[in-house]
């Protein structure tokens, strides 16, 4: 017996209770010895009686264990047999030792043991070194935990699970926003019958389409439709890669403005609040980047289709004016105005930042241009521009830009609309006041701005600022070296006027031509090098036609190229005969992977760029990948091209 159980029987309240006894018994021996005789035999018999008490209570405890020992037992063979987890044992040649009955159920195999392990269930070849894993066998899916120091293996099913996981998965609500893009500027150039045809021809093959995918479809306004789907249904679109845009791009290709579709899809939110808002913050960036195409939003994947065409020019001015108005009370409301363009500043950066100190000065306001260090394309602007004491004192270091924000400081943005590609991106987090002035294709990657005037349809950024300038104040007096410079990123960003060029490109460059922009100072600014030269024929000597329509060129390793090289030799490889894009890798002198791509508009090389982690427009895009070689960047080139194709 248990010392504890003994220590009830034989403990020091025993031991007292004897002591006391003997002593009374004493002293009624010393009053009398008879009774001293019987209190002795009394006690006796109670001591004789106790121990065989004792006796009997260890008698019924073992009993009592044995019982309850033997039904542990019995339950646990019980649950071991009849328990819906299987049970297995192998030794140490993978040989099944000992499986409990679920096994036998679970395999149809009664002659389990002694077969080897891994023959009998091949999916856990290789993955018994994972302490739990999940493998199909029979057409279900079982759970495995591994023990594998007792080499003990525990299989749960958990089929039923896994299909009602994938049922909600498919089942879960999914929103999109549908946006006729350009329905404004067709029916501008057709009657109210032609019209009214075409919109109800349009909206006829949406609503069919929605019908076919189970998509249940209201419109709200003229020129939006709300979509409710399942996810499995969204799921179907991606795989068609949301066909509906071609669809309605080519059945209204006979006009001469053909519609093109933008869709905002939201999925994977926790409550239809976020879904809603998930889904107009995709439509918002799919028409940032230009429209015809499909921005979905996952949960924080975002996933954009389409974009095969390019953004149509807006024909009217009254979102410049607007946006001219808004700035104008921008600046009088802030103390001082800094302007900050992209890494590497181009032409176009720096034509569109001193077009935005004009505008600046024009209210009577101080503003400030951060420049990092240029690059060879914009030196002979930048001697021009440091020539002028007046401008030269405008131009500040980024430490110097940090130094002078305060409260009421308004942040210029012009030329890119990602945080990471600013000159100096502690600004961004210093003001709370910061527009945004850009021209290509909004990316998911997106500074936050109180106002926004992103169009991709336009040529530049300087056609944009010029716009906003024409705005600002009824008698502008433009200085010419500005004038030029703005006019030198139209040229530049437009390749002389031969692509992405618009009539309000012509209007902004007329414009500027009328307020003192010097032609021939144009083109002295973007002579080239006869050594540059040189070294972009190098680039383009090395070239492979790939897919029979796109060129794809590399520098030489031992050397190094700039961004604008590289730009450069992908634009000179597109007048090459049947090459609709092309494609240039080289490497920077830190050893980062320069790729720039360049079509004619019916590739779209900004989704193969963003495939990369880069990104700009339809036409012309760009990638920056670091820690690998030119060999592995085409190679990672070749198999975006091949995705996207």
């Amino acid at each position: 017996m248990p010392k504890f159980l003994l220590k009830r029987w034989y403990g020091m309240h025993m031991v007292l209770a004897l002591s006391f006894s003997l002593l009374l018994l004493g002293i009624l021996t010393l009053h009398h010895w008879m009774y001293g005789a019987i209190g002795m035999v009394c006690l006796i018999g109670l001591v004789l009686y106790a121990l065989q008490a004792e006796k009997g209570f260890q008698r019924d405890l073992r009993l009592y264990l044995a019982t309850v020992t033997h039904r542990v037992k019995k339950a646990g063979e019980g649950v071991i047999q009849e328990m819906p987890i299987g049970i297995l044992l192998y030794n140490e040649e993978k040989a099944i030792e000992w499986v409990n009955p679920f096994m036998t159920h679970m395999s149809g195999d009664e002659l389990l043991i002694g077969k080897n392990l891994q023959e009998v269930f091949p999916g856990l070849n290789g993955k018994l070194e994972q302490k739990r894993l999940e493998f199909t066998y029979n057409e279900r899916v079982y759970e495995v935990l591994v023990r594998s120091e007792e080499r003990l293996l525990y299989f749960t099913d958990i089929t039923d699970f896994k299909e009602l996981t994938a049922r909600y998965h498919r089942e879960k609500a999914a929103l999109a926003i549908i946006h006729l893009d350009n329905l404004d500027e067709i029916g501008q150039v057709m009657d109210d019958q032609s019209r009214t045809l075409l919109s109800t021809s349009v909206a006829g093959v949406i609503t069919e389409w929605a019908t076919k995918h189970g998509i249940y479809l209201r419109r709200i306004t003229a020129d939006k439709f709300l979509a409710l789907m399942e996810r499995e249904a969204l799921d179907k679109l991606e795989e068609t890669r949301f066909d509906i845009l071609d669809v309605v791009r080519e059945m209204t290709a006979d006009n001469k403005i053909p519609i093109t579709l933008s869709i905002g899809v939201g999925a994977a939110a926790s409550t239809y609040i976020e879904l809603g808002q998930m889904a107009q913050s995709s439509l918002d960036i799919a028409l940032g980047r230009g429209g015809d195409q499909s921005a979905v939003k996952v949960g924080n994947k975002l996933t954009f289709y389409g974009g095969k065409s390019n953004a149509v020019e807006k024909r009217t001015r009254v979102r410049a004016r607007v946006i001219a108005h808004a700035l104008r009370d921008l600046i009088h409301e802030a103390e001082h105005v800094i302007v900050m363009g992209h890494k590497q500043p181009d032409m176009d950066s720096i034509g569109a930042s001193l077009g935005v100190l004009k505008a600046v000065q024009v209210h009577k306001k101080a503003a400030y241009i951060v420049m990092d260090e240029g690059n060879n394309s914009v030196e002979r602007l930048m001697r021009e521009i440091y020539a002028n004491e007046e401008l030269a004192e405008t131009f500040v270091t980024p430490e110097q830009a940090i130094r002078l924000v305060t409260g009421r400081t308004l942040l210029v943005v012009v030329d890119t609309h990602r945080p990471s590609l600013v000159i100096e991106p502690k600004l961004l987090g210093e003001t709370s006041r910061v527009v945004v002035i850009d021209h290509h294709r909004r990316s998911e990657e997106f500074i936050e701005p109180v106002l926004l005037y992103l169009e991709p349809y336009a040529s530049s950024t300087s056609e944009l600022v010029t716009e906003l300038l024409q705005y600002q104040s009824e008698r502008l007096n433009i200085d010419s070296l500005i004038a030029t410079a703005l006019l030198a990123g139209i040229v530049v960003d437009t390749k002389s006027f031969a692509f992405r060029t618009g009539s309000r490109t012509f209007e902004a460059a007329s414009f500027l031509r009328r307020n003192g922009a010097d032609t021939a100072a144009v083109q002295r600014l973007l002579k080239e090098d006869v050594n540059q030269y040189v070294k972009r024929a190098r680039i383009i000597m090395n070239t492979e036609t790939y897919r029979d329509n796109m060129a794809i060129a590399t520098g030489d390793p031992a050397e190094e190229y700039t961004q604008v090289q590289v730009a450069q030799a992908a634009e000179q490889l597109l007048t090459l005969s049947g090459i609709q894009a092309s494609f240039v890798v080289a490497q920077r002198a830190d050893g980062v992977i320069l790729i720039s791509g360049r079509s004619l508009g019916d590739i779209n090389v900004q989704s193969v760029m963003e495939l990369l982690g880069g990104g700009g427009h339809l036409t012309g895009a760009a990638t920056q990948i670091e820690g690998i070689t030119i060999k592995e960047a085409v190679k990672r080139l070749k198999e975006a091209i091949d995705s996207v194709m």
